[in-house]
């Protein structure tokens, strides 16, 4: 029987002919992320444990990305942990500020992460990379303290499930929506500890920040990991980036699926989830009545420079409706600098917006935009969980950036193609 794409992939990391589903492993790490959040409590268990060295100055990385610029003494802090440890230790993919951006978007954009490499990262939207036809995935910080010290992980190999891609996109929707209607068909545990892994012709018509905002969020299916098949998109995109020899994986024509998953790109519409999990999903048209307090454009998922000109383009010439407050958040310096450059803040600006430095801040409900008791948000982020952007009363439905402009410009949840 034939390998998948993330088996390919790990049997070559472990050193075996041959891996299959529920095997476990031992693998080399070709990069080991944290961030400020995270990295204090791997730092700590690389002390308990009593390591004195790094397996590998250039393949870790810290991102000082969820609470920074600071917002309290107990980020600072923490910070100033992370920053200690990686002076001390000579570690060279530190980002702080001035320097960072939200860890997912930044490390694609630095050409940290390769096809065919293996990358684990202490949060769980570390699946992003697979668009890039990497394995990556979420793990705990005491395993991103043992990946520091020893440049390995244990992993069990998952099944996988295989997306067939068709069709083009509508106008006006984006892989945000794709990914939606996907979770919301499968579910939020349809991919259990599952490989989510896309081929097909219609991977042609899916952008590289489609991609990346999909596999971002393979884990709100369950998944251990998304992957994408490498094409011509995807060495155009890592062209210019990567500077080191990378491998693509192929499935093989036997390789095992628990299913195969047709998604025709041309039938999705734009897709929200209401409160409170991502499957719970409609379409934008049928939500109308839905009048958010805050719209939130940025995160990890969907902060990139696309989504800035999808909003800008929304926005342009026209002015948020009363009684809504819009954040925008590019996701790195470069997008921001790129936003400058195109005009975007200024339309943002004049819209009535509010732009931010890089942040997760109000993804996780941290600070730039928590919610207060009651107020609805319909946000470009990946979760909508209770209480995950505010009070445990509020509500967060989960949209594309073009959704979230219409909805701000609206002052309802509305059908972009509608304006």
């Amino acid at each position: 029987m034939g390998m998948t794409m993330t088996q390919k992939i790990l049997a070559a990391h472990a050193g075996l002919d041959t891996v299959k589903a529920g095997q476990l492993i031992k693998a080399k790490l070709d990069l080991v992320l944290g961030n400020d959040i995270t990295s204090p409590v791997a730092i700590n268990e690389f002390e308990k444990s009593g390591f004195d060295q790094v397996f590998d100055t250039e393949k870790i990385a810290m991102v000082m990305d969820h609470f920074v610029p600071n917002k309290d003494i107990k980020a600072a802090q923490q910070c100033k942990q992370c920053r200690s440890f990686a002076k001390s230790f000579s570690i060279k993919n530190y980002f702080d500020v001035g320097d960072m951006g939200i860890e997912h978007a930044l490390l694609p954009e630095k050409g940290l992460v390769a096809p065919g490499e293996l990358v684990i990262g202490a949060d769980s939207h570390t699946c992003t990379y697979g668009a890039l036809g990497a394995f990556s995935t979420g793990v705990g910080s005491t395993d991103m303290a043992a990946g520091m010290a020893t440049g390995e992980g244990w992993f069990k190999v998952p099944a996988a499930i295989k997306f067939n891609v068709t069709g083009k996109l509508q106008k006006g929707v984006s892989g945000k929506d794709v990914i939606l209607y996907i979770i919301g068909k499968i579910g939020v545990d349809g991919a259990l500890y599952k490989s989510m892994e896309f081929s097909g012709e219609g991977l042609q018509n899916l952008s590289m920040d489609d991609r990346l905002c999909m596999a971002n969020m393979a884990i709100e299916a369950g998944a251990k990991n998304g992957i994408f098949e490498v094409d011509d998109v995807t060495k155009a995109y890592v062209d210019g980036r990567v500077n080191r020899d990378y491998a693509v994986y192929k499935a093989d024509a036997d390789a095992e699926y628990e299913q195969v998953i047709d998604i025709d790109l041309s039938k999705i519409p734009s897709t929200v989830a209401c409160p409170h999990l991502p499957e719970n999903t409609k379409s934008a048209a049928e939500l109308t009545d839905i009048k958010p307090d805050q719209v939130v454009i940025g995160s990890c998922t969907n902060g990139r420079i696309s989504d800035m000109a999808a909003a800008a383009a929304i926005l342009k010439g026209r002015h948020v409706a009363n009684g809504v407050r819009c954040i925008i958040i590019p996701a790195t310096q470069a997008i921001y600098k790129e936003c400058i450059q195109k005009g975007y803040i200024e339309t943002f600006i004049d819209a009535g917006c509010v732009v931010s430095t890089p942040t997760c801040g109000p993804c996780l409900g941290g600070y730039m935009g928590i919610l207060a008791e009651d107020e609805i948000a319909v946000a470009t982020t990946n979760r909508n969980f209770v209480g995950r952007m505010g009070h445990v009363t509020s509500k967060i439905y989960l949209a594309s950036p073009e959704v979230a402009a219409a909805t701000a410009v609206n002052g309802h949840i509305t059908d972009p193609s509608t304006l």
